[in-house]
């Protein structure tokens, strides 16, 4: 394990009652990532299910943390502290309610626009320095109740795209392992209408 290059753990929450909320885009996108590379997440460290991955022609330690989002940065850390990574070698995937749904944005920094789970690895991290792959969700008409939303189930349209949307988000990852994040930033970062604003 100790000889993973990168890091990257999708965000969601464990248990099959959230399997197909918005929220867990992030475990998609990382068990789509497994099942490309025929790597098992069978291994519980640091409070997530891990296995190591050869991707972009580097080998990648996959999780997916099970503490529920809002501690998401206590499993990331976990894994940062216990393995060395340094937070430039750490890719974070999740959804985002400010990009409109099937939007990708790849960034390399940036603030946690809302999301706690986000917040808790950056602060947990003490950095806003590592890439992140946002997955957008926003309706496209007004969201009152943004945690409700959030962890509703998918409606038959999203199911539909959904593979097409998590394969897209699993590429700009292998992008960003295989070429650096501005790379994957020039491939993948179209702009998206109705996207509510920039993460600075």
């Amino acid at each position: 394990m100790a000889e993973a290059e990168f890091l990257v753990a999708g965000l969601g929450n464990p248990g099959p009652q959230y399997e197909n909320t918005l929220h867990n885009l992030g475990f998609h996108t990382v068990n789509l990532l497994a099942r490309r590379t025929q790597t098992r997440l069978s291994r519980f460290e640091c409070r997530a299910l891990v296995g190591v991955a050869g991707l972009g022609g580097k080998r990648v330690l996959l999780a997916e943390p099970q503490t529920y989002m809002n501690l998401s940065g206590e499993s990331v850390n976990g894994l940062v502290s216990k393995y060395g990574f340094a937070p430039e070698r750490v890719v974070l995937v999740y959804d985002d309610l400010d990009l409109p749904w099937g939007a990708i944005r790849v960034r390399p920094d940036g603030s946690a626009g809302g999301h706690h789970g986000v917040e808790d690895v950056i602060r947990r991290l003490g950095t806003t320095s590592f890439a992140r792959v946002r997955m957008g969700i926003h309706p496209g008409h007004e969201v009152r109740d943004g945690a409700k939303f959030v962890l509703a189930q998918m409606k038959g349209g999203q199911k539909k795209e959904l593979d097409s949307f998590v394969g897209l988000a699993a590429d700009a990852v292998e992008s960003i392992i295989a070429g650096g994040v501005d790379k994957a930033m020039a491939a993948f970062n179209r702009r998206a209408p109705g996207a509510r604003k920039e993460e600075q």
